[in-house]
């Protein structure tokens, strides 16, 4: 599991191990790291170009430290210092005893031009907004020549805590982070700039809390949560999901979801809705009732909304499972039917499910806002409601209470397709019935739909291709 922390836990846990350590060794661990991965990159460090952009305070002074070490090995390491006044002064005295220039002014821009490799030293994690109009320029000078772009701790000009963009930011190709994760780096859109993820140890994992800010899943995580029968296992102990979802216009929105569950393990599938004919012309095995909800049979889960409509038998659909006493998940139309004081009331698990566009709605706030600060929004549903929210998007996102927020690395812009969120909402609801957390479920749930459409590869895909897919990734997951 990748663990994230918020800026604050991390400087804690840096002053709790400085006040172990003779004075500045953590740097020098950090700058050990960071040259070693500025090497990894080069392949050759001989007569490498190697330029360092700096700015003030420890940042700037791990980059100067790593260029030092850099040149000791026969790189020639330029500094570009964008606050001549206020460089770290000690990894300055360094880089210069080790040979290395120091240069400003009308010098930078040439420099950067002939480097081999360019170190974004200019913000830390403390680091707010966009950069200045003088960082940026060498920034985008960097861009154009097409050296490799290698982030001292995060990328400049991203917040650390929260993933967001408020302007101009480096797009590294590589980002060296010392400790541990910060949460802004898993989240996009800060995430698209980071490039590749390095992780140096320098000691502070036994400072920081067990609860960490963000975690994202990684396969043994998700392998570990997976249900499996044993040998009584009856339909009931698997799980039986209830579906809502469909209508005349949409029948296709009810077949995705009961693919989805189907393929996610479910012991069997209750299907309550209009589309009863479409359902088991492709899954004969789903039990389909014409009636409401509360009298299609014995479920443990339900899974309502998608292709539902808004008309006066979709609000009744949506009232009679939230007022059942198993895990309902909300996604689709759902979520524009939804009564918040109806939420708030069960005493059940309930997960909603929106992409941005249905979380500002039901935030009162704009797309754009939702998808620049998508962790303060997922965060924000599930306190407003008093549920678990799973986030949609490039970086999908699950809060509950004030528990870690979860972060699905399995993305892939090709679940960019119609129906694709109907076989997720089949997939978690069936992983609900099973017995799982709401967060767990959704946690779950994202982590295989993303990996099955990554295994399908980059090309053109479907909402039935995915679920397809779906049964050979669990099989994938459980054995490794």
């Amino acid at each position: 599991m990748r663990t994230g922390y918020s800026v604050e836990t991390v400087r804690a846990a840096e002053r709790a191990l400085m006040a172990e350590l003779p004075e500045g060794a953590l740097m020098q661990r950090a700058a050990a790291g960071l040259a070693a991965a500025c090497a990894d990159l080069l392949g050759r460090v001989y007569g490498a170009r190697v330029v360092l952009l700096v700015g003030s305070g420890d940042n700037g002074g791990d980059a100067l430290y790593a260029g030092a070490r850099l040149a000791r090995r026969g790189a020639g390491v330029t500094a570009v210092l964008l606050a001549p006044g206020r460089a770290h002064p000690g990894g300055l005295a360094a880089l210069r005893g080790a040979g290395g220039r120091v240069v400003d002014g009308p010098e930078a821009e040439p420099a950067v031009r002939r480097a081999h490799l360019v170190v974004d030293g200019i913000v830390g994690i403390g680091g707010k907004g966009g950069l200045r109009p003088e960082a940026e320029a060498l920034v985008r000078v960097a861009a154009e020549a097409g050296a490799p772009v290698v982030a001292v701790d995060l990328p400049s000009g991203i917040d650390a805590d929260s993933g967001e963009v408020r302007g101009a930011a480096v797009r590294a190709d590589a980002t060296v982070t010392f400790g541990t994760y910060k949460a802004g780096l898993l989240i996009d859109p800060a995430r698209e700039h980071a490039g590749a993820l390095r992780l140096v140890d320098i000691g502070l994992g036994p400072r920081l809390p067990e609860e960490p800010d963000v975690a994202a899943l990684q396969h043994a995580d998700v392998a570990a949560l997976l249900p499996r029968p044993a040998a009584e296992s009856d339909k009931y102990r698997r799980g039986v999901v209830g579906i809502v979802a469909g209508s005349a216009r949409y029948p296709g929105a009810a077949v995705l979801a009961v693919a989805g569950a189907l393929s996610g393990g479910a012991g069997a599938v209750r299907y309550a809705g209009p589309a009863a004919e479409a359902v088991i012309g492709r899954f004969p095995e789903t039990l389909v009732s014409a009636g409401p909800p509360s009298k299609a049979g014995r479920v443990q889960s339900w899974v309502v909304g998608p292709g539902l409509g808004d008309g006066a038998e979709a609000r009744r659909a949506l009232v009679d499972v939230l007022a059942s006493d198993v895990p309902v998940l909300v996604d689709a139309d759902g979520l524009r039917l939804l009564d918040p004081q109806a939420v708030r009331a069960r005493r059940a698990p309930t997960l909603l499910t929106p992409h941005a566009g249905e979380a500002a709605a039901l935030l009162g706030r704009s797309r754009e806002e939702v998808e620049s600060a998508r962790l303060a929004a997922v965060r924000a549903l599930a306190g407003r409601f008093g549920v678990t929210a799973l986030l949609k998007g490039s970086t999908t996102l699950v809060a509950c209470g004030d528990r870690a927020v979860r972060i699905n690395p399995t993305g892939t812009p090709w679940l960019a397709t119609a129906g694709s969120g109907d076989v997720l909402s089949g997939l978690t609801g069936a992983l609900l019935a099973a017995g799982l957390t709401a967060r767990d479920a959704a946690s779950a749930g994202a982590y295989l739909h993303g990996l099955a459409a990554r295994r399908l590869g980059a090309a053109p895909i479907t909402a039935l291709d995915v679920a397809g897919e779906l049964r050979g990734v669990w099989q994938d997951v459980c054995e490794r």
